[in-house]
């Protein structure tokens, strides 16, 4: 049963799609971090939603867990379970949850859809890139298709067919259209306000009611005005 939200304990920019006793999906901005690191322990989603769920009290019982991340930069849905048993539901199904970002990159492709395969590495240095031997990395697939494009900009609709760290950012570097604002993968500064990167659209299966859900949302104005505006067609999946 879905819950209703106390705006009262609503953390700033952050957006919340839904909550039930189970689960909590936000709608988070580009900028904040979703769990926290070395450098930056305190302004993340995952500590604002726990002070969200306590509603103020320290004592309280009620607690998040971590199911997926998105990286700082990038915007859209994120889901949080409340429960471990939840979290761990969820986890294992996550390959069969639908997955649709969109993003904006540099340049026009030659294809107008298709599928980027590699096998996904981290290094030491916390750098992922692809190789094409299995036995380094983990098998990572990324669909795309060709929404809108100027003569400068690409904008994509990617479903995330695995879910590995920086996945779309490396993929569609390796195919030497990297996102717009990515200064870890592309050649970008910070001349960029943001990266042109969000997690639009996500479809999954409830852990204990077994209803599916689906969410959407708004697509960034500054995503859409990069190619000169966008409106989505209903029959776009």
């Amino acid at each position: 049963m879905k819950q209703k939200t106390n705006t009262r304990f609503l953390p700033k920019g952050l957006t919340i799609l839904h909550e039930d006793r189970d689960i909590l999906v936000v709608d988070k901005p580009a900028g904040l971090l979703t769990i926290a690191t070395e450098s930056e322990k305190a302004k993340t989603a995952y500590a604002a939603l726990m002070d969200y769920v306590k509603k103020g009290s320290e004592r309280s019982k009620n607690r998040i867990f971590i199911v997926h991340r998105l990286d700082r930069e990038t915007s859209g849905i994120l889901v949080f379970a409340k429960t471990e048993t939840a979290k761990q539901t969820l986890q294992e199904s996550w390959e069969k949850t639908k997955k649709i970002y969109l993003a904006v990159s540099h340049g026009v492709w030659k294809e107008r859809s298709g599928t980027i395969q590699s096998y996904l590495v981290e290094s030491k240095a916390h750098r992922v890139y692809s190789s094409d031997e299995p036995e380094l990395g983990k098998l990572s697939k990324t669909k795309f298709k060709i929404l809108k494009e100027t003569n400068l900009y690409s904008l994509l609709e990617i479903e995330l067919l695995t879910g590995r760290k920086n996945q779309i950012r490396v993929h569609l570097s390796d195919k030497k259209h990297p996102i717009v604002g990515d200064t870890k993968y592309g050649n970008d500064t910070r001349s960029y306000p943001r990266m042109a990167l969000h997690s639009f659209s996500l479809q999954l299966t409830h852990p204990f009611s077994k209803e599916v859900l689906s969410f959407e949302t708004k697509i960034p104005s500054f995503i859409t005005g990069l190619v000169g505006g966008y409106e989505r067609n209903t029959n776009e999946t």
